[in-house]
């Protein structure tokens, strides 16, 4: 809305009001598309789990406060959806009215057993199987003794250009590297996985440019399908299909564990519609215009700017 690209934290008090109602007081925002997300899940997971799934240094501890976490604001958030009950002393029953799966967890919130579960592979975690219950991945970081932080788990089916598998066990600065216009942030790395980690819940966005509305765009495409094709971000002026990509972030603190948890959830805006609003067109075309050749690069859009700057117009 700036009319400007910019690279910046943006961080804003989780709950705060964006015009979305009780969407905004959600971690997890569940709606009409709900299948679809979760059909992308289990098509991801089915092509190999290690590529979307991965933990490292992922304490039992942290694990088992992550689980509470999800499973909490799950059942405050949607009670007609989740319900938690405690069976006995060392067991509790999750169930999900909108899988028909029961996760069956021990007093530490490891996952013990599942019942109403057709999914291949089955659930290596509870990690694993709450993240396949919601629309939206996930990613642990975790702080250590000496101030070191680091990625500890990963469950990302909609990766936007992204690999688990190389950014797990890295800190804030190595997995943000790549990110074009991230240096002056990546200089106050440390600080920003304090705040992370220690400050109230906190929320905010990032975009993009996609040629496609494909929630899983991970850098190597499945077995049965060329790199071309699975790219998402070749814009042809003859037969324009384009798409905002906007990504809503949360991050939710445990201090006490010397973790976060960060959701992202995947949203798509369709740039026809956009183009209509003379504002948001305007708008759009001077952010794209602004953006240095390091970010064209970084979002892939040196080839394809000057014809989407010209569909814009």
């Amino acid at each position: 809305m700036s009319g400007r690209y910019e690279v910046k934290p943006g961080m804003m008090p989780f709950g705060i009001c964006l015009g979305n109602g009780q969407a905004d007081q959600q971690v997890f925002q569940i709606d009409d598309n709900f299948i679809h997300y979760r059909q992308a899940k289990l098509l991801a997971r089915a092509e190999r789990l290690s590529k979307y799934y991965q933990t490292c240094n992922y304490s039992k501890a942290v694990a088992g406060a992550i689980a509470r976490l999800i499973i909490n604001r799950l059942t405050q958030e949607h009670p007609q959806y989740f319900d938690c009950q405690k069976l006995t002393a060392n067991t509790l029953k999750f169930h999900s009215q909108l899988t028909q799966e029961t996760l069956y967890l021990d007093a530490d919130w490891q996952l013990q057993q599942v019942q109403g579960s057709q999914v291949v592979p089955v659930y290596a975690s509870t990690l694993d199987a709450l993240a396949t219950q919601i629309q939206e991945d996930l990613t642990v970081i975790c702080r250590g003794s000496d101030g070191s932080n680091w990625l500890s788990a990963f469950h990302l089916c909609y990766p936007n250009h992204w690999s688990a598998e190389e950014k797990i066990g890295t800190d804030f600065a190595t997995i943000h590297a790549p990110v074009a216009g991230m240096e002056k942030i990546n200089r106050r790395a440390d600080a920003i996985a304090h705040t992370m980690i220690t400050q109230k819940p906190m929320v905010r966005f990032a975009w993009g440019l996609s040629t496609d509305t494909r929630l899983n765009h991970h850098p190597e495409p499945p077995p049965d399908i060329s790199v071309s094709q699975w790219q998402g971000r070749s814009f042809d002026l003859q037969h324009p299909k384009l798409y905002l990509r906007i990504e809503r972030q949360v991050i939710w603190g445990l201090p006490e564990y010397e973790a976060a948890l960060f959701s992202i959830r995947t949203y798509f805006r369709d740039c026809t519609v956009i183009k209509q609003d003379s504002v948001l067109r305007s708008k759009l075309h001077t952010a794209i215009q602004s953006m240095s050749l390091e970010s064209l690069l970084y979002k892939g859009l040196v080839k394809s700017k000057a014809s989407i700057l010209e569909w814009l117009s």
